[in-house]
């Protein structure tokens, strides 16, 4: 029932702007505006686009003592050096649980006396009392509930949020830092999750309606909803939680070994001793039974989410678990998991789409080149 949504703090804001407000991981959120989602997609893509994502869940994770303490604790719940992250830098994790499946993946940064996290919605309830349950000795965990979070993605997100915030232009993929802008200081990391260079900014509640304005008001910048957010990260090759990865899924099989650092692998100065260890050390080391790939099906036709996967002899090899039509690739594109021999780049395959199977083939991810100012 709609009544039982969520609004978001800029919910008349997206309405001004022409938002069509839909459901989303328990929020009224806007799927699109006006122009379109291929429009906002395209926009993204040459200018810079405005993502409201203030449904995600934000996390203070405070030292009852020392911060190194915090990081061991927190790098205890996933495969991922916490340690090793430099105050003033930002990093990809993932819990996991004891199957060595991934409960969600989540950003965190090293902000000197703290760590700062940001968790998927959909999952925020169960990873804040997941926190509180394992690090509640050494940290105070403390939801942020009185910031919204914006999401500024696109070549000219740097322009456009330096006329307003001038000491973003000293930042690098993956720094974050604290400015002021407008009497508040906003919470800044130079990352987001459309390929794009770009920027996710934490701002007071009271004040996010008139940065988001401010924002709009520059050039470049257009307002964006769910609609191009997930045609942007397939493009980038990028999962969404509950859909390419799921408590089922490892880090192995899901493509994210990059995200496992070698203090963490298998001789490596704090090798296991996470959650699903004894699964994700056998499979980095022995190769896990399926693979996630990017698929790009022949002709228009797109194939979505649960089409199932067959070999040209008929077996069953896997399953799609995100897919749709590319705009800057102007070609339908999906990812989804097959059986490890079937994961090499080029290998032919058919789904099944409205009872008729289609061919495609085994594609490399990313669709769209990523353009991260290193």
């Amino acid at each position: 029932m709609a009544e039982d949504l969520l609004r978001l703090g800029l919910h008349d804001l997206h309405v001004a702007f022409g938002g069509k407000m839909v459901p989303f991981a328990g929020y009224e959120m806007p799927v699109q505006y006006p122009a379109g989602v291929m429009k906002e997609h395209l926009h993204t893509r040459a200018a810079a686009g405005l993502f409201d994502v203030s449904h995600m869940g934000q996390v203070i994770l405070q030292p009852r003592g020392s911060y190194e303490a915090v990081a061991l604790a927190f790098e205890a719940l996933m495969p991922v050096d916490v340690l090793g992250v430099a105050q003033g830098r930002q990093r990809y994790g993932m819990f996991t649980n004891e199957t060595g499946g991934i409960l969600d993946d989540l950003m965190f940064a090293n902000r000197g006396d703290h760590i700062f996290v940001v968790v998927n919605a959909a999952c925020k309830a169960a990873d804040i009392a997941h926190m509180t349950a394992h690090l509640s000795d050494v940290a105070e965990v403390v939801p942020v509930t009185d910031r919204g979070l914006l999401a500024l993605q696109g070549p000219q997100a740097e322009a456009a949020l330096a006329r307003l915030v001038p000491g973003v232009t000293e930042m690098r993929f993956m720094d974050v830092a604290i400015l002021p802008w407008g009497g508040v200081d906003l919470w800044i990391s130079r990352s987001g999750y459309t390929g794009e260079d770009g920027f996710e900014i934490s701002v007071p509640n009271a004040q996010a309606e008139g940065f988001a304005r401010a924002l709009l008001d520059q050039p470049e910048v257009m307002p964006i909803g769910l609609g191009a957010r997930d045609s942007l990260r397939l493009e980038a090759g990028l999962c969404l939680y509950g859909h390419d990865i799921d408590t089922t899924t490892s880090p192995v099989e899901a493509g994210l070994v990059w995200a496992i650092q070698k203090a963490r692998k298998a001789g490596g100065a704090r090798a296991g001793g996470f959650p699903g260890a004894a699964r994700i050390l056998d499979e980095l080391a022995n190769g896990p039974e399926r693979l996630r790939v990017g698929l790009r099906p022949e002709g228009r036709a797109p194939m979505r989410e649960h089409t199932e996967l067959f070999a040209a002899d008929a077996t069953p090899v896997g399953q799609v678990t995100s897919g749709g039509f590319g705009p800057s690739i102007n070609a339908p594109i999906a990812m989804g998991y097959v059986a490890a021999g079937f994961a090499a780049i080029g290998t032919r395959l058919e789904g099944e789409v409205r009872g008729k199977r289609l061919p495609l083939a085994v594609a490399a991810m990313p669709f769209q080149p990523t353009t991260y100012k290193r």
